[in-house]
């Protein structure tokens, strides 16, 4: 029994440690389809992953009929993209047209060199516009810097735009940028903290074993 206590204590120490993952919201920078907001269906999941690396994980959950076309990044803990990886239906290449976030220039948003990626021709069919569809971009992080580091910029040192088109059967196209006031943190287990569950699940099905 006393095995048992501690193996459940250290899973609770280990599962309560600091979050491994952040979610970003964004906020419409220009104003071109007035009334009509997709903001809010707009999200990033930012995830440690390790050996000096992080993922940005970009969706769209559709209410509002919207393609995400363009992605940007300014500056920030950033060294340099490592892998860009998609769902079906989705295909973006580095190096987006326009080189700049669209009326990024109103909020001071410089687009580092080589920190965009756009949306292949058929350019909004080729976008994020449905809710099971997803870009992957992974970057290596400055020599020194951490996730810790990285979720402490954004917002500041750290800023994402994107440039969304198809906006309802209109067609507008606005710009959205990260909003650091809705940054959502999502603790997530280590590896250590789930096989430390593992062996707290055998030792409660040890325990119970008739004798």
């Amino acid at each position: 029994m006393r095995l048992c206590s501690a193996l459940v204590g250290l899973c609770v120490i280990a599962l309560s440690g600091s979050a491994h993952a952040v979610t970003i919201n964004f906020t419409r920078l220009t104003n071109n389809a007035g009334a009509v907001n997709p903001a809010s269906q707009f999200r990033c999941e930012l995830t440690d992953i390790g050996g000096g690396q992080i993922q940005f994980r970009f969706t769209n959950n559709v209410g509002i009929a919207s393609s995400i076309t363009d992605v940007y990044f300014d500056d920030g803990t950033l060294l340099g993209i490592a892998s860009i990886a998609s769902s079906n239906g989705v295909d973006f290449t580095q190096g987006a047209s326009p080189g700049n976030l669209p009326g990024g220039n109103a909020v001071g948003f410089e687009t580092t060199a080589g920190f965009s990626l756009d949306s292949t021709s058929p350019v909004p069919i080729n976008g994020i516009n449905r809710n099971n569809e997803w870009l992957r971009i992974r970057f290596n992080l400055i020599n020194g810097k951490t996730f810790a580091d990285t979720v402490a910029a954004l917002g500041t040192d750290l800023r994402i735009g994107l440039h969304v088109q198809a906006i309802t059967d209109e067609g507008w196209s606005d710009s959205f940028i990260s909003n650091n006031g809705g940054v959502t943190f999502i603790p997530l287990p280590t590896a250590g903290a789930m096989g430390l569950a593992g062996l707290a699940g055998l030792a409660l099905v040890r325990r119970r074993r008739p004798t």
